[in-house]
């Protein structure tokens, strides 16, 4: 009988001196992955220890649901900054890599910050999380989440929103799990080739990467916005007779499908001038009366049969019960306090990934680890002393070049959420062949809106470009038995499998675990599938927006009195980043055991871990959280401002987000109103009274605002320690100077496009590389005859593959 394998990361060891979610969901992966995380906290705890969102009250000594959730299998242990350091550096000495983040004043001191880290322990890996970065002319100006969404361009997003509403931004603390999911990849990253490394890690940079769709690359090379407007998605999230439903219309053929299904084949015009989107909503008003007049089961068994994308509206109420989730088990107890959280966003097999131990209490292992560093007769005081503390050589040797040099990927993706992780590997030195077919190229290569009469129209997608610089291109017509054996020999060349399609369409060609397995042993296969290989929905098309409705995340973005907004953006980058990491852990499976993987990460698992908090509360607190605009319970007042300006497009459009989330910010942001009579009232000094009078705060702040111009506004509060950012149009990204000092967007040169500015990688290793985009991305099979004649075929075999149609370079008709 086989024994069952550590977790990938045992033996690791991981000092966590971060605050908030971030950095705590960070360590989190880590820990699943069997790393040992040592939670330095300061006397007083970290924030998230007494943090419910809701507004639940935690007695003396408990701990918030949350901060039990996010410290599952974590150790604490308590340290002052001034008279401890001696410990910390102990702690830092003996470990492999440390989080960081401001919020404390143990990170905060001088002594402790990423660059003295660094300095004082060579070997680690420094991983920063920041809201700007380390450096820079924003690195200290004060953030939120929902400021840092302003400026990323996500709240304006995808022209997600109703036109005669403010902007409104993406619920739930979604930017913080995305950064957290960043870092964790980025430490484990910096882990392959030895650490000894500081790793910068931008919050702004994540949540562009997360919230929008390449948005500078499509107006550098298209010469026009994505959206220009904020519309409703139709139909999206409607109302049924029982309840909310999510139907998604992401392509022509589903718009086809959606008239069928609906009674209107009358609808169909293959050869009309509008967009699908224009389509549906000159028919909105009929399809809202076809949902209403259905029951969200009905609906719902009638867009699976005809193949559109649907799912029910989840909440923190309902999701754990829904049945395919009870079916896969999505969701367990937890080990301490009992309340219902999700389980891990992936599944591996045969590794394993750590089952969740209780979160510790504050301090709880201080005296162990005390003990464990305590040097008899040393004087720990001097800085040689604290140098010479005795440390194991890193498991894994250092060495030069790029993370994943050596590394080869196969990547049978498409669209959004699998090219985006097998991007990562691509940017990070793995040579990935991207395989489509001329019969169904990738999709995102046919949604740019790029008439078909122009030349070469497939190459133009800006979305396609932005996705996969660095790889190469075949293409492989997979229903033959020819391209199949072309992609078998391919799999034998292969240290990494990655695909996206639903269950069936692999299966049906038999390219399941165990088939890919048979071709090479010690392979890592890495299956994407929008609900899971298992479950009642497992068959159902899956694009971002159901996987966020499923999930909760749409729940919480938009007004209470309309139907939540589907967020539109979020599903299928978290959905790349989460599975990286398992692709990380399973690397390191198979360095320590010589086995291969079998990875599963399923786009809607990612996103119930990113949207834990709602099922959490509820069944912690009994607390159903809700979608309220632009407020949240981070910070009040928080809003967004309309300026005086008119906006590029002619309309009085333009506005600033304000978060006041400490006493401190309030206080900053009376100094830059000029201490108006309204704002010193005695019941603003508290959150709690800043809350109870929001409204009558936003009518003022709402005033004052209109009178001046976005960069004014921005320029006071800054300068008042008040975070604020311009609700900024995200094709205006590349103008910011704090991406433009990181270096975020880097000029691609391209054979059929003008150059055109790409976006590189949220994080910034001190090792390199310097430049991210090597490449352009593939124009269609371009790399054909090269990687076919790698495999050993002759030109006589690829010329008629070629005649034979099983390859090509340009769509079949």
């Amino acid at each position: 009988m086989s024994s069952v394998p550590d977790p990938p990361l045992s033996g690791y060891v991981v000092v966590d001196l971060s605050s908030g979610i971030a950095g705590a969901y960070c360590t989190k992966l880590l820990a699943d992955g069997g790393a040992e995380i040592v939670k330095v906290e300061t006397p007083q705890g970290d924030p998230l220890r007494a943090w419910s969102a809701s507004g639940a009250e935690i007695a003396d000594g408990a701990d918030g649901a949350l901060f039990s959730y996010l410290a599952c299998s974590k150790r604490s242990v308590v340290a002052d900054a001034t008279s401890d350091g001696d410990f910390v550096n102990a702690l830092l000495a003996d470990a492999d890599a440390v989080v960081w983040s401001r919020g404390s004043s143990l990170a905060e001191h001088p002594d402790f910050s990423p660059e003295a880290i660094r300095d004082r322990h060579p070997h680690l890996t420094v991983t920063a999380i920041t809201a700007f970065g380390l450096g820079g002319p924003w690195s200290d100006r004060p953030a939120t989440e929902f400021t840092l969404q302003a400026w990323s361009g996500g709240i304006v997003g995808l022209g997600r929103g109703a036109p005669d509403r403010a902007p409104v931004y993406v619920g739930g603390q979604v930017g913080e799990y995305l950064a957290g999911a960043y870092a964790s990849a980025a430490t484990l990253t910096s882990r392959i080739r030895g650490g000894a490394e500081l790793v910068d890690l931008s919050m702004l940079e994540t949540a562009i990467l997360g919230l929008t769709y390449y948005p500078v690359s499509y107006f550098e090379m298209l010469g026009r916005p994505w959206r220009d407007a904020r519309r409703l998605t139709v139909p999206g999230i409607a109302r049924a007779k029982d309840g909310l439903v999510d139907i998604g219309c992401g392509t022509a053929q589903q718009w086809f499908d959606l008239c069928a299904m609906t009674g209107h084949q009358e609808w169909i015009d293959e050869e009309s001038p509008l967009s699908i989107t224009q389509q549906a909503n000159e028919r909105a008003d009929d399809l809202y009366a076809w949902v209403a007049d259905q029951t969200v089961a009905e609906i719902r068994d009638l867009a699976t049969a005809f193949r559109i994308p649907n799912a029910p509206v989840a909440h923190g109420a309902n999701v754990d019960s829904l049945d395919h989730f009870v079916a896969r088990g999505s969701f367990i107890l937890n080990p301490r306090d009992g309340f219902t959280q999700p389980g891990p966003p992936y599944r591996l097999a045969p590794a394993v990934l750590r089952p969740p131990e209780p979160a510790p209490r504050l301090g709880e292992h201080t005296e162990l680890y005390r003990s464990r560093n305590s040097i008899p007769g040393r004087d720990s005081g001097s800085p040689a002393a604290r140098n010479a503390i005795p440390r194991e050589v890193p498991s894994i040797p250092g060495r030069e070049g790029l993370p994943l040099e050596g590394v080869r990927v196969i990547d049978m993706t498409t669209f959004w959420a699998g090219p985006s992780c097998t991007h990562l590997m691509a940017m990070l030195g793995a040579d990935v062949i991207h395989v489509e077919s001329t019969r169904h190229p990738d999709g995102t290569r046919l949604i740019a809106g790029i008439p078909v009469t122009e030349e070469l129209w497939w190459e133009r997608s800006p979305i396609f470009s932005g996705l996969n610089t660095n790889k190469r291109g075949v293409t492989l017509d997979l229903q033959s038995a020819a391209g199949r054996e072309v992609l078998n020999r391919l799999i034998a060349t292969a240290d990494v499998v990655v695909e996206n399609f639903t269950p069936r369409v692999l299966e049906s060609m038999g390219l399941t675990y165990d088939a890919v397995k048979a071709i090479r042993s010690d392979v890592i296969m890495v299956r994407m599938p929008g609900f899971g290989l298992d479950g009642p929905w497992r068959d159902n098309p899956a694009f971002a927006y159901v996987i966020e409705a499923a999930a909760g995340i749409s729940w919480l973005t938009g007004y209470r009195d309309l139907n939540p907004f589907e967020p539109y953006s979020v599903g299928d980058p978290n959905a790349g980043i989460h599975a990286f990491n398992a692709v990380l852990l399973a690397l390191e499976h198979r360095r320590r055991t010589g086995d291969g993987v079998m990875v599963e990460a399923a786009m809607v698992d990612a996103a119930l871990n990113v949207a834990a908090e709602q099922v959490i509360e509820h069944s912690a607190y009994g607390a159903l959280l809700e979608r309220d605009g632009n407020r949240g319970p981070t910070a009040a007042p928080q809003n967004v401002y309309r300026t005086n300006e008119i906006d590029e497009f002619g309309r009085l459009d333009s506005w600033v987000a304000v978060a006041v989330a400490t006493d401190a910010h309030w206080g900053g942001l009376r100094d830059a109103l000029g201490r108006p009579e309204w704002a010193m009232s005695d019941e603003f000094t508290t959150a709690s009274g800043r809350r109870a009078h929001h409204d009558l705060i936003d009518r003022h702040l709402s005033q004052w605002c209109s009178e001046r111009a976005g960069d004014e506004i921005v320029e006071a509060l800054w300068a008042n320690g008040v975070p604020v950012g311009t609700v900024l149009q995200p094709h205006r990204q590349s103008g910011l100077p704090q991406l433009s000092h990181r270096e975020f967007f880097e000029s691609v040169e391209h054979p059929v496009n003008p150059a055109t500015r790409h976006t590189t990688m949220p994080f910034r290793f001190t090792r390199g590389p310097r430049r991210v985009h090597r490449t352009a991305a593939p124009l269609l099979g371009e790399h054909n005859h090269d990687v076919l004649s790698e495999l050993g075929l002759t030109d006589d075999e690829i010329a008629r593959l070629e005649a034979d149609g099983v390859i090509g370079t340009s769509p079949a008709r």
